[in-house]
């Protein structure tokens, strides 16, 4: 059983390092010249990288849901792994681990959907370019807190 637990929380430290890096980093869509993410955008000018606020030609109401949406997945995670430990020792067994499923289910929620948004609603047919490494991070990130949110749901039900 310890090693299940050690196991369930290197894979939260994972979901958490990955949202973490998905919506800081500079990489949701990347050209040669231009790197843009959900906060600004990088463009190459004379060998040197210049930051630009971002995108006055994106909707602003869908870039500001994504942005709030991969907030709240880091939030929701990092506060399950702070859950996680605290249930740990304060509650008895099989009713543990439902607080912290529910938050990972949360984080799930939240940057599923920043993902989709970003996926469905930004660079159709604009600009030539491809999805970055933030953008890859952020659907490994969709996969890894939902296997992570099932494991927690599933753990709670262990007697031993």
């Amino acid at each position: 059983m310890l090693i299940l637990l050690a196991a369930i929380f290197i894979l939260h430290i994972t979901c958490i390092c990955l949202l973490l890096a998905a919506t800081i980093h500079n990489a949701w869509w990347v050209t040669e010249t231009m790197s843009t993410d959900i906060w600004g955008r990088w463009i190459l000018i004379g060998g040197n990288w210049s930051y630009t606020e971002n995108l006055g030609h994106y909707p602003q109401e869908y870039l500001q849901v994504v942005q709030a949406s991969s907030v709240l997945a880091c939030l929701f995670c990092i506060l399950g792994l702070f859950v996680f430990v605290a249930q740990l020792y304060t509650i008895p067994k099989g009713k543990r681990f439902v607080f912290t499923g529910v938050f990972q289910l949360l984080a799930w929620l939240c940057i599923m959907i920043a993902a989709s948004i970003y996926t469905n609603i930004f660079h159709k047919d604009k600009e030539p370019g491809w999805y970055g490494a933030s953008f890859i991070l952020a659907w490994i990130s969709v996969c890894l807190t939902f296997i992570s949110c099932i494991s927690y749901f599933i753990l709670r039900k262990k007697k031993a």
